[in-house]
């Protein structure tokens, strides 16, 4: 059945009188949603189909908390989010890392926008993004998840309130905590390399 002639309602319907066919239906409706959170928001060294299959069970497991109240696909990126985020949580914290940890390639990405030359160009673009994971890696997974959110995804407040749960006080607030201390990690990394370079 394709995506957009689903009738969400009534496939809910029949999944919970334990009709396969409908469960299937609603599988293959929900994936490409569940796919990108999961995408936006997966732990180091975890494969995403592995992530994604674990919040469609949580999905068909905690079906009888939906009470309609909320579009089922708010509903469900709620799930996938906070499984995000237990799976983060779970993680072992990589031990903070030094300036003397980075690749080669992601040493010369950080040097230039450290010294303000040329922004990195495309081929440096995945390096980059490889230096923000790293910095992202430092931060507990609520404020990992909020800085992804806003600032890696241009998400609204609103958007971010409605799938985690949060206030808006809170986005924001846990958002200027977490570009802190990625900003005071950034100076330290900055001051090790000025030191080496002596």
């Amino acid at each position: 059945m394709a995506e957009s002639s689903l009738d969400v309602a009534a496939c809910l319907e029949r999944v919970r009188v334990r009709d396969e066919e409908a469960a299937r239906e609603l599988v293959a409706h929900l994936h490409p949603l569940v796919l990108k959170i999961v995408r936006s928001h997966l732990p180091r060294r975890m494969d995403e189909e592995d992530l994604a299959q674990e919040v469609f069970l949580k999905i068909f497991a905690n079906l009888g908390q939906y009470r309609g109240v909320v579009p089922f696909e708010h509903w469900v990126s709620r799930v996938a989010v906070t499984t995000c985020l237990d799976k983060l949580r779970a993680q072992k914290r990589r031990p903070e890392w030094r300036w003397a940890d980075l690749s080669e390639a992601e040493a010369e990405v950080l040097d230039a926008v450290l010294t303000d030359e040329k922004s990195p160009n495309a081929a440096q673009a995945s390096v980059a993004r490889e230096v923000i994971d790293k910095l992202l890696d430092a931060l507990n997974p609520e404020d990992r998840m909020v800085v992804t959110l806003l600032d890696l995804e241009d998400r609204s407040v609103a958007e971010i309130q409605k799938l985690t749960g949060w206030s808006a006080t809170l986005v924001k607030v846990r958002a200027f905590r977490a570009r802190h201390k990625m900003k005071k990690r950034l100076a330290q990394i900055e001051k090790e390399m000025i030191y080496e370079r002596r």
